[in-house]
């Protein structure tokens, strides 16, 4: 048999020593050790880490970069929210397109081949932002699937026309819908509407949630039972949550039993919720980061993911997934393998079961493959591992060959 490709001498989180993987007709059809066969083209890896790429489940690529027409202050989310606004309302569609596209290609050369990216959708930004979205989501098929979420983050009941404008998304190729009650007026309200909305255009839905310190401010319960009530149990997200970081163990394992058994995932967002949580406190300043970990041991589908990237929600950021769950694994202090082994995992595959994305490296299944410097999964997340390559569908797509030192 002759093959498109061998990749040769890495390593994989199933095999043991090293392995090489064929690749034909954009599909692998081999894994083995010291594959013999005739191939158009061989790479060797010298024992670095094989798999299928990073996932980043939460992302706003349409605000991202944009530091420079805003002033942060206060540091906090009120801030965020507000200055972003007056941001977004002069935001063209080429703009959008050309800070997303660069946001995308440096996520692509950092290992990431999925992602799902929520799109402000409102009388201020119009549809400006999702037609820009929709373009590079086109135009970046060839190295990462994006899934587009149509998403209200300042109120829904207090702007009614901005209903009829997600309806309008959802007709015209977002994936899914988003909301975020606590901006709202009506937060149960508003959970009603997104629902009904996702009913309607049998979408899954993505909820910005209890984005704060205080356990007592919550809209957790309306998005269980409205999951229940609407029979959406697997196909709901919440993210930040970070008021769970402030319960004690018994609470915390009540209520995410609840949670689990709704069948809701959650992705925490490291950078943006360790920057703008705990502004109020002058000392002994909490994380403010929900404990995934320990929600994914009460069986909550858990992920890590970007968020937000040089913007009034997050200053800092390079769209390196290695880095943030790196970020994670040490704000959490975890130390035990398999915690980071778990941390690898929420930026992977816990992470593709959330956007329901095929996720493996196994014979038949396509060639969606990255290379990183890296000897296996703890390592990755030790070291923030960069990648070397990636290919998708059994096409390269990027190389960041490994530095090397000049004596």
């Amino acid at each position: 048999m002759q093959v498109d490709l061998i990749l040769r001498n890495i390593r994989t989180a199933r095999q043991r020593g090293l392995s090489d993987i064929a690749i034909k007709d954009g599909k692998i059809v081999e894994i083995g050790t010291a594959i013999r066969c005739e191939a158009v083209q061989e790479e060797d890896f010298d024992g670095a880490f094989a798999f299928p790429g990073f996932v980043d489940s939460h992302i706003h690529l349409d605000k991202a970069c944009i530091l420079g027409r805003c002033t942060i202050c206060a540091g906090t989310l009120e801030e965020a929210v507000r200055e972003t606004a007056k941001a977004k309302a002069d935001f063209s569609e080429a703009d959008v397109y050309e800070r997303a596209s660069a946001l995308v290609a440096k996520a692509i050369t950092h290992g990431t081949n999925r992602m799902r990216t929520f799109v402000e959708i409102d009388p201020r930004a119009g549809m400006r932002s999702f037609e820009a979205i929709k373009r590079v989501r086109d135009e970046y098929a060839f190295a990462i699937d994006i899934q587009i979420c149509a998403f209200v983050q300042e109120g829904l009941t207090q702007e009614p026309e901005t209903e009829a404008m997600l309806d309008a998304a959802l007709a015209d190729g977002a994936d899914l819908i988003g909301g975020c009650p606590y901006t709202d007026i009506d937060p149960a309200e508003h959970v009603r509407r997104i629902f009904a909305l996702a009913r309607k255009h049998d979408v899954d839905v993505d909820f910005h949630l209890d984005f704060s310190l205080d356990p007592e401010k919550t809209h957790l319960p309306s998005v269980i039972e409205a999951t229940k009530a609407n029979g959406y149990s697997g196909r709901v997200t919440i993210g930040h949550v970070t008021n769970l970081s402030a319960l004690d163990t018994d609470t915390l394992a009540m209520i995410g039993t609840r949670i689990a058994a709704a069948g809701i995932a959650l992705t925490v967002l490291p950078a943006t919720d360790l920057f703008l949580m705990g502004r109020q406190f002058t000392r002994n300043v909490p994380r403010g980061i929900a404990p995934a970990h320990a929600l994914s041991a009460l069986g909550v589908r858990t992920a890590i993911a970007t968020n937000n990237i040089l913007n009034p929600f997050t200053p800092f950021g390079d769209a390196s997934l290695a880095r943030m769950a790196n970020l994670y694994a040490n704000v959490m202090q975890l130390s035990r393998d398999a915690d980071i082994e778990l941390a690898f995992d929420m930026v992977t595959s816990q992470a593709a079961k959330i956007l329901g994305a095929q996720y493996d490296l196994a014979v038949g299944t396509s060639a969606d493959i990255v290379i990183l410097d890296a000897t296996d999964a703890c390592d990755v997340i030790r070291c923030s591992a960069p990648a070397l390559a990636g290919w998708k569908a059994g096409k390269k797509t990027f190389v960041r060959p490994r530095a090397a030192l000049l004596r």
